[in-house]
């Protein structure tokens, strides 16, 4: 009997020899963010990457193309979702408030129902992220949602090798507990600062043993990725929510000279224009139901209305499971209804989000040369009527709300909900008796 890893190496086969020739999706309106709406759009697709993008007028499609008709649909840029939990990831425990060393990479489950479900919604990039209970829980993994039994198949590899993530910190209400964690916000910002200096003492040490191995620092995992921090090779995500949070963590991100994304900021528009003088990007979190924290009871549907008026970059996230991965969509249609504009809301979504992970240059809109990563939607995104009809990542598609098992992952149901089985593609049909 072949195993299922042969079965599914063989499946994998399949939809790689399908690459061998272009695909071409006809007849959509594309919203590329990259430029204007292209009410008739053609958009071609081979080896992964987007070879053109244009109006069908003027964009030949290649001999030999795979053609999709998509006349009545739209096609976007698969969307980015810079804070979400799928996966069921771990990150700190209690034994220490700050832990830097740990990572995503070591808890992430790829085969969870959470991560099938997100690509449902649209989602081809995310950033994985540990909780907040810590002043700094780890670190983040950003992803692509590849078909893949195990992380390795879902990294996404920087030019210098290295694997793509972010750190998370967090402040506020969640890490304050009892020692050795902090009991007050003033402690939380001094512990911080504490392990940013010892960071800081551990580079000059570094660099005064001029690559000489006997005068080196016992190497120190946590010091090692706080100085990524300090060297810019690792943003910082941080949750944050009430007003003078916020400013606390744009305090130490100056003192410092560390890269920082604001998440959740549910006092945003309280302090858009000291965010904006920062420069700080800002995650965003929309919810239509406020509850919970009090440290989030000014939590105010207009915020990406503000923040955009003050000129800052705003992203969306799910935090799923606080809003669902399908329903990702949903953020920018209700900040769209509470002022932010639709263009700012689409990018949002998508290009933001590329930036903030700093991804831009591979993901977040449909341009030559970037990834393939796209959907195709039934309707205007920001319509409660419209459907992700499919999902496609690197020229492969992941999702496809005609396939029965994929529309129960849409819809839910039964079965919709169980971990295990990865969804295997057409060509996995008929090998149910070599499994």
């Amino acid at each position: 009997m072949k195993n299922r890893a042969t079965v599914f190496a063989l499946c994998c086969a399949c939809g790689l020899w399908g690459q061998t020739r272009p695909t071409a999706f006809t007849g959509a309106r594309m919203i590329s963010i990259a430029g204007p709406e292209i009410p008739d759009g053609v958009l071609v697709v081979e080896k992964g990457k987007i070879v053109a993008v244009g109006p069908a007028a003027t964009t030949p499609v290649p001999a030999g193309a795979v053609k999709i008709d998509a006349r009545g649909k739209v096609v976007m840029p698969g969307l980015v979702d810079s804070h979400s939990h799928i996966g069921q990831p771990e990150g700190a425990d209690g034994s220490a408030p700050i832990q830097p060393d740990v990572r995503v990479l070591d808890s992430m489950n790829v085969r969870a129902s959470t991560v099938q479900k997100a690509r449902a919604g649209g989602i081809t990039t995310v950033n994985v992220m540990p909780g907040s209970g810590h002043l700094s829980s780890g670190q983040t993994l950003y992803l692509k949602l590849r078909p893949g039994q195990t992380i390795d198949d879902l990294l996404i590899k920087l030019d210098d090798g290295r694997i793509a993530g972010g750190l998370k910190m967090a402040n506020g209400t969640n890490p304050r507990r009892n020692a050795p964690f902090p009991g007050t916000r003033a402690k939380a910002a001094a512990l911080v600062r504490e392990q940013f200096i010892k960071a800081q003492e551990y580079r000059e040490k570094i660099r005064a043993a001029g690559g000489d191995a006997s005068k080196m620092p016992p190497r120190d995992l946590r010091m090692e990725e706080l100085v990524e921090v300090l060297d810019g090779k690792r943003t910082v995500q941080h949750h944050t929510h009430r007003h003078d949070d916020i400013l606390t963590v744009l305090r130490l991100a100056k003192e410092f000279g560390f890269k920082v994304a604001l998440h959740h900021v549910s006092d945003g528009w309280m302090v858009a224009e000291q965010i904006a003088a920062a420069k700080a990007p800002v995650s965003l979190i929309v919810i239509d139901s406020p509850g919970g924290k009090m440290e989030a009871q000014d939590v105010a549907l207009r915020t990406g209305a503000v923040l955009e008026k003050a000129g800052v970059l705003v992203g969306f996230h799910t935090d799923d499971g606080v809003t669902d991965s399908r329903l990702f969509l949903r953020s920018a249609a209700l900040a769209v209804r509470a002022g932010m504009s639709r263009e700012k809301a689409l990018y949002g979504m998508t290009m933001a989000n590329a930036r903030i992970l700093d991804l831009e240059q591979r993901v977040g809109s449909l341009e030559k040369g970037k990834d393939a990563d796209l959907i195709l939607l039934s309707g205007d995104p920001l319509s409660v009527y419209s459907h992700v009809l499919e999902t496609w990542v690197e020229g492969v598609k992941v999702f496809d709300r005609a396939d029965p098992k994929d529309h129960l992952l849409a819809v839910g149901g039964y079965g919709a909900g169980k971990d295990g089985d990865i969804h295997i593609d057409e060509c996995m049909k008929g090998s149910e008796d070599e499994r």
